[in-house]
């Protein structure tokens, strides 16, 4: 049993492994992005049940413009087709859509989507879903140095008044708690560019399982492996 008084109150997650998973079973890698939709569906209404308030899926960085431009039509073509089918249940279940990264780089078909799902959900007080695409930990944080410089210039801001509190109210997830739990799928040890700021206190969760295969059942096991830390922030 998880104790109710130790949920993280935000979850992110590395949602890695989608190729993979195709490739072990000799199937084209767009149908393990397919399969990984089913996780995150999952991953979503276990989160509501748990009690958590914040989730933050990796699901597009920066670097993947990398890829085959195939797969990456592939990708903006199934983000499209998951907001068409989604967003009716996320106004049902009060859940709130929120993107970070850069969204102006983003195809010209997909943008008016975001924006309009964004605006649906808006009343969501259940649980905030913060989707990362076109995401760089280190661009985020280039952004928002650049932002706090044009306030100095413009004179509506002071070089001795930048603390990590408003450094932090500069960044994408503005208004929001940093991560409590980082969740990393497939096994692969490393951060890879995400929320670099924010997770500087969280605590971090490895699971060889690829995502396609990360369930519920999973997911509570992450929680449950949490609760047995102590977390100390540096003390």
């Amino acid at each position: 049993m998880l104790d109710k008084k130790k949920i993280p109150l935000h979850i992110a997650v590395i949602m890695d492994g989608n190729g993979r998973w195709a490739k072990k079973r000799g199937l084209p890698r767009a149908m393990g992005h397919r399969e990984g939709l089913k996780s995150v569906r999952e991953i979503i209404k276990t989160c509501r049940e748990l009690g958590i308030k914040f989730l933050t899926l990796y699901a597009f960085s920066a670097e993947n413009w990398k890829r085959p431009k195939e797969e990456v039509d592939t990708l903006m073509r199934y983000l499209s087709e998951y907001l068409d089918k989604e967003v009716p249940n996320f106004i049902k279940n009060g859940v709130r859509l929120n993107f970070i990264g850069r969204i102006e780089g983003l195809p010209d078909e997909v943008k008016p989507k975001i924006g309009k799902s964004v605006d649906a959900t808006k009343g969501g007080r259940t649980l905030t879903l913060n989707v990362a695409l076109n995401y760089s930990g280190r661009t985020e944080i280039i952004d928002a140095a650049r932002e706090f410089a044009r306030l100095v210039s413009e004179g509506k801001a002071k070089v001795e008044d930048l603390d990590e509190e408003m450094f932090s109210g500069l960044l994408d997830t503005a208004g929001q708690p940093d991560p409590d739990l980082l969740i990393r799928t497939s096994g692969e040890m490393r951060l890879s560019n995400f929320l670099l700021w924010q997770i500087s206190y969280a605590e971090i969760y490895i699971t060889p399982k690829l995502w396609p295969d990360f369930r519920k059942n999973d997911l509570v096991e992450a929680v449950r492996e949490f609760q047995k830390r102590e977390r100390r922030f540096g003390a």
